[in-house]
């Protein structure tokens, strides 16, 4: 189920609502802008909204499925990583409706998985589900960085 949610919203769903807005739209959208939007939304958007609506509800999936962690101390922590990302999650969403929000939304995004992917890349003990994390983590760090380079050229 994991797994199927990343392909999901890190390639299908951006991938899919690009191309239905390119060929749907009378005036050709810039490719760049709507790689910045549909990635933004999908990946960053849904993806942390998700995630944080399940910290903040069922914070020992996170706990010790992700992290390995089993002590319940650890629980409040992660619901509060919940609300950061439910934070984020709610600038992405809206940026749909506010383009003026996707560049601050993809570098929030950026920033948040550029480190995550790093630390679960520096972590040598890391799971199957720590490495599927850390590699979609990582993908959507380029993605969003490719994006945010170019339209800075």
């Amino acid at each position: 189920m994991y797994l199927a949610a990343i392909l999901l919203l890190m390639f299908i769903l951006p991938l899919g609502s690009i191309a239905a807005e390119a060929s749907l739209s009378a005036v050709a959208p810039a490719a760049l802008l709507l790689v910045g939007k549909w990635f933004v939304f999908w990946a960053v958007g849904v993806r942390l909204l998700l995630a944080g609506m399940r910290q903040i509800a069922k914070p020992v999936f996170t706990a010790e499925t992700i992290f390995g962690v089993t002590d319940r101390k650890a629980l409040p922590i992660v619901q509060e990583l919940g609300f950061g990302n439910l934070a984020i999650a709610a600038m992405a969403i809206i940026s749909v409706f506010k383009p003026t929000w996707i560049e601050p939304a993809a570098a929030a995004g950026q920033i948040f998985y550029g480190l995550a992917g790093l630390k679960h890349a520096i972590n040598p003990a890391r799971n199957r589900l720590q490495t599927v994390a850390m590699l979609s983590d990582l993908w959507i760090f380029v993605v969003l960085a490719a994006y945010l380079t170019a339209i800075s050229i």
